[in-house]
């Protein structure tokens, strides 16, 4: 289960690497590594952060089924990256060590 500002810095990082539409980004987070985010979860986060100003949007037409919608990424969207980056760098170093106190071994 993730959580939605976890969530939300994933779906960041995959449209900054290539503009995308929902279940683009599905499939992109999943071959990443998170098999088991859910594509309602996706889709919300998508909208979520298009509302909030980080996202544009734009339709292309498509020719196997209804158009798509893409939403790339914007500087505001950048920048909630790179601080949003940050702070789950420091967070992950932190749980890295207490970890390897803890004799887990990552």
């Amino acid at each position: 289960q993730l959580g939605r500002g976890v969530l939300g810095l994933a779906v960041l990082a995959v449209v900054a690497r290539e503009d995308g539409y929902g279940y683009d980004v599905v499939r992109r987070l999943r071959s990443a590594g998170l098999e088991e985010v859910g594509d309602a979860s996706v889709y919300g986060t998508l909208r979520r952060l298009y509302s909030a100003g980080a996202l544009t949007s734009y339709v292309v037409p498509s020719d196997e089924g209804p158009h798509r919608k893409y939403y790339g990424i914007n500087a505001q969207g950048r920048h909630l990256l790179a601080t949003e980056g940050k702070t789950w760098a420091a967070f992950a170093a932190t749980m890295d060590g207490l970890l390897e106190q803890a004799g887990v071994q990552s």
